[in-house]
């Protein structure tokens, strides 16, 4: 069994996608991010490889969460604190010294779909990781059957060489790596084209 780690924001208007408020709104923004994380549970439930974890900031019971349905079946855990190499690192760390591969995906991915979760899953099966990039230069997916806090520490987060830098830590290690199809992330107005119709 793999398991899948959903990082997410509360989809709440002035939270959670404010980089497409300029384009949608507070209000839209954020009903375009309820819409992203139904969509990655789904996924997620569809996938059917395991347990699915939801790591969500604030806590789930922050004012923010109200309203918001995150379905059955779900463990919903805190990211907790500092910059997102860390939460990663901590959410990675937990489940593969218990034995346990796992997938880290968000929630920013309209392209994610239960087929590209198992692919994953069967690929780490032979390998010690695998990353999905998304065409910003950031990754989507990033599985992982090993850990190593190097994958994690001192990257440049948000910028164009996110997935080129942890591809070559992981070849540094020596591991062997899978890559997956090049995907988009939907974070500011121009990405807005990779919306499947009715989303907005």
């Amino acid at each position: 069994m793999t398991r899948i780690i959903i990082f997410a924001k509360a989809p709440r208007a002035g939270f959670a996608k404010t980089r497409l408020i300029p384009a949608l709104g507070p209000e839209g923004a954020a009903k375009l991010a309820h819409r992203m994380l139904q969509h990655a549970l789904s996924c997620a439930a569809e996938a059917a490889i395991g347990q699915t974890e939801l790591r969500i900031t604030p806590e789930i019971t922050a004012p923010e969460w109200v309203g918001t349905e995150i379905g059955p079946g779900i463990e919903i855990t805190d990211q907790g604190s500092g910059d997102l190499g860390e939460r990663l690192a901590r959410a990675a760390q937990r489940l593969i010294g218990q034995g346990e591969p796992v997938l880290l995906i968000g929630t920013d991915c309209a392209e994610m779909s239960a087929a590209l979760l198992r692919d994953a899953a069967a690929a780490l099966k032979q390998k010690d990781a695998v990353i999905y990039p998304a065409a910003d230069g950031g990754y989507v997916l990033l599985g992982l059957a090993k850990f190593h806090s190097h994958l994690f520490c001192g990257i440049s987060w948000g910028s164009e060489s996110v997935a080129r830098e942890t591809i070559e830590r992981v070849h540094r290690l020596g591991w062997s790596l899978g890559v997956g199809p090049l995907l988009h992330d939907i974070d500011g107005p121009g990405d807005l084209q990779h919306v499947p119709e009715g989303w907005l």
